[in-house]
């Protein structure tokens, strides 16, 4: 059981990776701003990516099963993808966040916060995952649910010291970190493909 729960969370934080996603956006999109609207921000934000990626826990396996979309495929999917994103944190070399161009500005709490920086799309896909019906009784998707909101409430913690944090180790040793988690996360998406191959060999005999 411990064993499950640290995999998922190790997962889950590699895959938000507060430190080098959103601390860099949260402190780009709110340096202008007081403490307590930061604050505020951070909240919102937190609260809105909960509700996304709840929501996949919940209905997302409904919605593979009406599109007619076998778990197994989507699992050896994600983990493929899973591993582009992590080969993508190894190597990469430049930083890119998005910002609002001119017009009217949409709330920062949900764009580019929530999502994608939070509940972005490998998240998404990692909760459904982490959660497959086939694999994991209620009492386990509960679990990982709970280990779900400790990694947000971790996250938002993170935001609320991003200032600290990002004068303490610095530009390089964001880099550093976000390295080591992208190793770790191709090493997890590889065995994702592995165990999805073999329900998929299992679920054709």
């Amino acid at each position: 059981m411990w064993d499950g729960i640290i995999r998922d969370a190790i997962t889950l934080f590699v895959i938000v990776n507060p430190i080098r996603e959103g601390i860099p956006i949260f402190l780009a999109v709110t340096r202008n701003l007081p403490q307590s609207e930061r604050r505020r921000v951070a909240r919102r934000s937190v609260l809105f990516a909960t509700g996304i990626l709840l929501a996949f826990v919940v209905g997302g396996q409904i919605l593979l099963q009406a599109m007619e979309i076998h778990l197994s495929s989507f699992q050896i999917a994600g983990g493929i993808v899973l591993f582009v994103f992590g080969l993508k944190m190894i190597f990469s070399t430049e930083h890119h966040h998005d910002t609002p161009g001119p017009g009217p500005k949409p709330d920062i709490a949900v764009f580019p916060l929530a999502t994608p920086a939070i509940a972005g799309p490998g998240t998404m896909l990692a909760v459904v995952v982490l959660t497959d019906n086939d694999r994991f009784s209620i009492p386990e998707q509960m679990v990982t649910t709970l280990v779900l909101l400790g990694i947000l409430a971790l996250t938002f913690a993170l935001f609320l010291l991003s200032h600290r944090i990002h004068r303490l180790i610095g530009d390089a040793g964001a880099d550093i970190v976000s390295r080591v988690m992208g190793l770790v996360l191709t090493a997890l998406a590889v065995e994702d493909v592995i165990a999805g191959i073999k329900a998929l060999e299992i679920g054709l005999k």
